[in-house]
């Protein structure tokens, strides 16, 4: 029983060892220097705020929130088509029909945002 766990145990060894082996070599013979500008904070292309507490741009999150939505549903549609050949052989053209179906709802959502200017970046 215990066999048939080797494999993962020794991928989890030489995972562990690889990672602490790069880490160790980049700490060892990485460069030391240290100035400012490496020192700032960094975040999305942006120059360093005066205040934390700025507020952003509505249109940021938007867009942020409509690219999780739509890569999620693209994330739904890469396990349908590995599995489609057999999707059709068990449930013929229902397994065909009902993507298109969410195909189509995605559309109109995405027509829909892309109408009300959601999209646009001034």
């Amino acid at each position: 029983m215990l066999a048939n766990y080797f494999p993962v145990l020794v991928f989890l060894i030489v995972g562990l060892a690889a990672g602490i082996l790069f880490i160790t070599l980049g700490n060892v013979l990485g460069p030391k220097r240290h100035y400012a500008e490496k020192d700032t904070p960094f975040e999305c292309g942006f120059e360093a705020f005066e205040n934390a507490r700025m507020k952003f741009d509505v249109r940021y999150y938007l867009v942020a929130i409509l690219f999780i939505l739509f890569d999620l549903e693209v994330a739904f549609m890469i396990p349908w088509a590995v599995v489609f050949k057999d999707l059709m052989a068990e449930t013929g053209a229902y397994a065909f029909w009902s993507m298109f179906v969410f195909i189509v709802i995605l559309t109109v959502g995405f027509v829909y945002e892309w109408k009300k200017g959601a999209l646009e970046w001034e």
